[in-house]
Parts: structure tokens; C-alpha cells; sequence
């Protein structure tokens, strides 16, 4: 499903369903301390029932399956949620998915304890998705919001694959990232009250393939480039990786978060 906004990468249509199969290999690369922050805080834990907004391939619910709440996963793309339902059967674990946008998703008043959007929430029409996530959750219940990305002007691997992405496709505006806490539309504050922020930096270990992976796995590759661009990138990134790094190495990110109580 293409989807367009005039506020990303210039209006140019993105589909994550073309870039699913590279998804599940290659995004499931947060670190375990990015999700325990989240259980520490006493969320997405045995008791509570979770909503995971934007879930791709399932990987926060997959991730978080372990503390013990009982799992939903929504997305936008049909082909994202087929990959979420191979992995979580394969691993064993019984998560719920379901297809739909965040402002279409429909549950009865109170079902959530927790709703979690991860890497995801910039995408979402807030004058429609706040009030709705707010009538979803439960008296007191969390909006979680997180966040995790490279760190182009301190990495200089994750600086050259971004200037080779804008290379091929000028127009990607998900280069560039520089560290800011995670952002909270004014809309908000009529619905929620800030609980807790969080922000660290933190080193994400890959190999040549993973990297050249998760970056084609990305808005800017493999979700909008056309085949014959895509192979073109992935040629020269491949040589670039060859030539630079080591077969093993990390890439710096910076990690942050939000916590939401329902007012």
C-alpha cells in the first residue's frame, strides 16, 4: 500500500510491504536494554494488555513477549503483518495482528493497559490517532512512544550509507538524524500528562550484511526505490562495506522514549 506525505521525503509514495522479507531479516536489531527500560517501568509486563501500533514484523511484541502481557499488533501494510504471523509462529508465540492504519483501528472503550508505537508515530494523523488511543486505553493506562536511529555526524559508516541512499534517491528526507527527544503533538496534552522521558546512546552490533540489510530494509531503499536503483545502491554500499568495515562492527544510535498516562 503506497502511502504519501507532504511533510516525508517530499511527497514521493513509500510502501513498506515492498521492503517486508528484508524487514524481518534485518530490523529486529534493537539492543535488550531498549526494551527492558520499558518493563522496568512496570509496562507491557504479565497482567496488562498491549497494543502495539505500527508493529511491522511484530518486532516490539516479539521482543517483549517474554514479561508476560498478552500481545496485539496492528500495521498498515498487509504484507508486513504476513511476515509478523511467520515469526511469531515460528518462535512459538501467540500474538495477535491485525491489519489496519492507527486512525482506523478499532477496539471497544478500555481494552488496553499499554499502547506502544515504536519508530512509527511520526507517520500517524494526531488529531485523529490521540483522542482514539486515549478512548482505547483503560483509566491511568500509558501511550509509549520510542524511538531509535543512527547517528550520521558520529558514525561514519552510518553517514557514507546515508549519502549513498540520497545518492539514489535525493528526494529521502529519513537521513540526517541528529538527537532530540521524542517529539509530543500539542494535541496531546489535552488527553495525556508526561510520566517519564528517556535518552541514551547505545552501539547496535552488526555484520556487512546486517548493515547493508537494515538499510535497504529502510523508507529511503528498499520501501520507495525502484528494482533496478535498489540493486545499483545495494552494489555500491556492498563495495563500500567492503572496503571499510570490519566484517563485524557497531554502529552508534541514540535511543529514546515516552511515557503518556491517560489523564
Amino acid at each position: 500500500m503506497d502511502i504519501f506525505s507532504r511533510e516525508i521525503d517530499g511527497g514521493k509514495a513509500f510502501d513498506w510491504g515492498k521492503a517486508s522479507e528484508d524487514y524481518a531479516k534485518f530490523r529486529d536489531i534493537y539492543p535488550p536494554v531498549f526494551f527492558q527500560k520499558v518493563a522496568d517501568r512496570g509496562l507491557c509486563v504479565k497482567g496488562q494488555k498491549v497494543l502495539d501500533l505500527g508493529t511491522g514484523t511484530g518486532v516490539v511484541p516479539r521482543n517483549m513477549y517474554r514479561y508476560g502481557a498478552e500481545w496485539t499488533g496492528s500495521d498498515i501494510s498487509e504484507n508486513q503483518i504476513a511476515q509478523a504471523r511467520i515469526l511469531a509462529e515460528k518462535e512459538g508465540k501467540n500474538i495477535d495482528f491485525v491489519v489496519s492504519p492507527a486512525e482506523d483501528i478499532d477496539f471497544p472503550d478500555g481494552t488496553f493497559d499499554v499502547i506502544t508505537a515504536c519508530q512509527c508515530f511520526f507517520y500517524f494523523d494526531y488529531d485523529k490517532v490521540i483522542p482514539k488511543l486515549a478512548r482505547l486505553l483503560k483509566d491511568g493506562g500509558r501511550l509509549v512512544i520510542l524511538f531509535m536511529a543512527w547517528v550520521p555526524a558520529d558514525d561514519e559508516i552510518a553517514r557514507t550509507s546515508e549519502e549513498l541512499v540520497l545518492k539514489y534517491n535525493p528526494s529521502w528526507s529519513g537521513g540526517g538524524y541528529e538527537r532530540t527527544p521524542v517529539f509530543v503533538p500539542e494535541i496531546a496534552e489535552r488527553y495525556f500528562e508526561t510520566e517519564a522521558r528517556d535518552e541514551y546512546d547505545i552501539m547496535v552490533p552488526f555484520t556487512r550484511e546486517s548493515w547493508n540489510g537494515r538499510m535497504k530494509a529502510c523508507r529511503g531503499v528498499g520501501a520507495s526505490m525502484a528494482p533496478e536503483d535498489i540493486a545499483a545502491w545495494e552494489k555500491e554500499h556492498m563495495a563500500f562495506l567492503e572496503k571499510t568495515a570490519q566484517p563485524e562492527f557497531e554502529v552508534l544510535h541514540h535511543a529514546a522514549s515516552v511515557i503518556l498516562k491517560k489523564k
